[in-house]
């Protein structure tokens, strides 16, 4: 493997600056909080449950 060039993870990095975003109004507010909501949901269909992994697909 590669080592990163950088000190910290670029996707790490990029929520971080999204999360960082400050709402102007309520809508605004409506928006960055379904992203926020979006990646949640992402990152949950993306986790190995423990039960998947005692019958791997060949």
């Amino acid at each position: 493997m590669t080592k990163a060039k950088g000190s910290a993870d670029k996707n790490l990095s990029n929520v971080v600056e999204a999360l960082d975003v400050e709402p102007v109004n309520s809508h605004h507010a409506q928006q960055l909080q379904q992203d926020k909501n979006d990646r949640r949901h992402k990152d949950s269909l993306n986790f190995d449950q423990p039960s998947d992994l005692e019958h791997q697909r060949s």
